[in-house]
C-alpha cells in the first residue's frame, strides 16, 4: 500500500484508527478455546467486526511466537485473511527486529515478503546498515521506534548525546537513509508533549502511535500536536478494543469501542 492509498482510506472512513491484534489465550472468550485455532478465530471475529471503523491493523509478533508453531500458523492465517478479504487495510508486523545485514534482510524478507505484511517496526540502535536492508523491499514502510510510550523510554530516548536528545538524532539521521521516504516512526501518545519537537523534524511522515487508551494517552493532545496536512497519524488501540468483552458478543462490544474511536478521529478530520 503507497502512502497516497493509506491517505485515501483514512479519508474515506473517517479514521486513522489502528488496532493491535495481541492476542493473550488467558483473555480471548472461553468458548473460543475450543476451536481448532482459537487465535486465528479470535482475530476473524474482531477484523470482521471493525474493518470498516479502522484503517491498519498491528499484530504484535510476541504474541503468536509464545504459542509456538501453533502460534505462527495462526498469525501467518490472520494476515491472509486480511490481505484476501480486507486488502485496503495497511498491515503492521510489530516485529520490532533490527539486526545487521543479512539478518536484517532475513526478517525482512520473512515478514514483508513471504506473509506480505505492508510494514514492520524496527529498532534503530544498530543503525543505518540495520534498517536499510528493511527499505530495499519495494513498496513496503519501516516503522522505527522514535519516542515509544513505556516509562523506560526516559533511560535512554531523550537523553541528550552532543547536546541533542537522542530520539531526535535518531529522526534527523534516519532521513538520510537509503529509500527514507519509505519510513515511518513511533512515538508514544503518552509523549504527547513531544510531538511539536517530533514534527518539526519529521513533518511529513506518518507516525504510528501507541498509548491511547488503555496506557493513559490523549488522542485529543496527539491530534492536536501530532496532525499533518495528510493526517500523518496511525493511532493504535489493542486492550481497550480487543478485550472489551470476554462473552460471546466480544465481537459487538469491540465494534462499539472501536466505533467511539473512529467517531471521535471523524470529529479531528473535520
Amino acid at each position: 500500500m503507497t502512502t497516497q492509498q493509506l491517505v485515501a482510506e483514512i479519508q474515506r472512513k473517517k479514521s486513522f484508527l489502528c488496532i493491535g491484534l495481541d492476542v493473550d489465550l488467558d483473555k480471548i472468550p472461553p468458548h473460543l478455546l475450543d476451536t481448532e485455532d482459537p487465535i486465528f478465530e479470535f482475530n476473524k471475529a474482531i477484523i470482521d467486526a471493525t474493518h470498516d471503523l479502522a484503517v491498519a491493523y498491528k499484530p504484535n509478533s510476541a504474541f503468536y511466537e509464545a504459542y509456538g508453531v501453533k502460534g505462527w500458523i495462526a498469525l501467518e492465517k490472520t494476515i491472509d485473511y486480511l490481505n484476501k478479504n480486507y486488502p485496503e487495510q495497511f498491515t503492521i508486523a510489530d516485529a520490532k527486529r533490527g539486526d545487521i545485514g543479512n539478518t536484517s534482510t532475513r526478517y525482512a524478507k520473512a515478514f514483508l515478503e513471504d506473509m506480505n505484511f505492508d510494514s514492520i517496526t524496527v529498532a534503530p540502535y544498530m543503525g543505518k546498515d540495520s534498517v536499510e536492508p528493511f527499505l530495499a523491499f519495494q513498496g513496503k514502510h519501516t516503522i522505527v521506534l522514535a519516542l515509544t510510550s513505556n516509562e523506560g523510554a526516559f533511560d535512554f530516548q531523550t537523553k541528550e548525546v552532543e547536546g541533542k536528545e537522542l530520539y531526535k538524532q535518531v529522526l534527523e539521521t534516519s532521513k538520510n537513509w537509503k529509500n527514507s521516504e519509505n519510513l515511518m516512526y513511533v512515538v508514544g501518545a503518552t509523549k504527547a508533549d513531544f510531538f511539536a519537537e517530533v514534527r518539526s523534524i519529521v513533518p511529513d511522515s506518518f507516525l504510528l502511535v501507541p498509548g491511547v487508551g488503555a496506557q493513559g494517552g490523549s488522542l485529543a493532545d496527539v491530534c492536536r500536536y501530532g496532525m499533518n496536512d495528510q493526517v500523518g497519524l496511525l493511532v493504535n488501540s489493542a486492550r481497550g478494543i480487543i478485550y472489551a468483552s470476554r462473552k460471546e458478543d466480544f465481537a459487538e462490544q469491540a465494534r462499539a469501542e472501536a466505533l467511539k474511536l473512529q467517531q471521535e478521529m471523524a470529529s479531528y478530520l473535520g
